[in-house]
């Protein structure tokens, strides 16, 4: 496994001040937002394609500082009901999918989208009962309608450019949020849709990450991974449940909210994640996501740093002498 840190935290910084931040951290590999919800502040994927010599430029930044590339970036909605929304998203995922191609970046994340209810809405529905029937309508429509052939289309695009890992990150407000929806698209698009598996959405929704990653492992769908972590409130969980639209910054009122590495659960909870993963075979980047509303996104990142260090695993499996 390699160290790895989503560098939006350090979005302030120019990338090069960012990586010999990392560098002099022990961080190991970066991924890098270029479109989106994550922004373009250390790479704009659209820049970058129009020009040879920036690209390189780009790429000597980040390996004079002894880091690699996990992934590009680009969560967006890029099925949304509004047309004009969706295609700024899905201009930025081409763009990533084009420069992951230029850059020899193998994999790209994002979210997988979610659609209006029906083709009349102007605002993304996300369903999260059966019942009344309208909602199972609803569900069959965004998947069959929309989804699955938005997907199919995006995925033969990525293999015409040599991407083979297109990661989902599991995540509510979107259709694929869970290990079955994640499970589903992969099933109707093909083998390309896979996980940037994120602890800190399935811990709220009462998911156990470890089972779920060794689901994901044995259908080989484990394509990244965000280290991120969530603390529940017990007491405002039992009056209110977790399905919670409280802002994320009145954090005293909310039912959870999402902690640096440690700050949610502890050690061990992060160690038998690491467990899961060799496991499950998984042995590319823990990339830290920062988005700990308790404390600065420095001081969280070196904790969560710090954390990792110590958890995961770094060395090959030795041999087993004693069998």
């Amino acid at each position: 496994m390699k160290l790895g840190t989503f560098t939006v935290v350090l979005g302030d910084m120019a990338l090069d001040e960012a990586c010999s931040f990392l560098e002099a951290n022990g961080v190991q590999m970066v991924e890098i937002g270029c479109g989106g919800f994550p922004g373009k502040a250390h790479c704009d994927a659209a820049e970058l394609l129009a020009d040879e010599k920036k690209q390189k430029e780009f790429l000597d930044t980040i390996h004079k500082h002894n880091l690699e590339i996990s992934a590009l970036s680009s969560h967006g909605n890029m099925v949304h009901p509004n047309p004009e929304i969706a295609k700024k998203f899905d201009d930025d995922l081409t763009n990533a999918i084009l420069l992951a191609e230029k850059l020899g970046v193998p994999v790209v994340n994002t979210f997988s989208g979610c659609p209006g209810g029906s083709p009349a809405d102007k605002m993304p529905n996300w369903v999260t009962c059966p019942w009344p029937d309208d909602f199972s309508e609803v569900l069959e429509y965004q998947w069959n309608e929309v989804l699955i052939p938005y997907w199919k289309k995006k995925i033969a695009f990525a293999k015409e450019h040599g991407i083979h890992k297109i990661a989902l990150e599991l995540h509510p407000g979107f259709c694929v949020y869970n290990t079955r929806t994640l499970l589903r698209l992969r099933e109707a698009v093909g083998p390309e849709i896979g996980a940037n598996f994120d602890p800190s959405h399935l811990i709220w929704q009462g998911m156990d990450p470890c089972v779920c990653i060794r689901e994901l492992g044995k259908a080989g769908a484990l394509f990244h991974f965000h280290a991120k972590d969530t603390k529940i409130d017990a007491v405002n969980t039992a009056v209110n449940g977790v399905l919670d639209t409280t802002h994320y910054g009145n954090e005293i009122e909310r039912s959870w909210i999402f902690r640096s590495v440690g700050y949610g659960n502890g050690e061990e909870f992060w160690k038998a994640i690491a467990s899961e993963l060799r496991l499950a075979g998984y042995d590319y980047a823990i990339s830290i996501e920062h988005e700990d509303s308790l404390m600065s996104g420095r001081e969280g990142l070196l904790k969560a740093i710090e954390c990792l260090k110590n958890v995961l695993i770094f060395e090959e499996r030795g041999s087993m002498y004693w069998a």
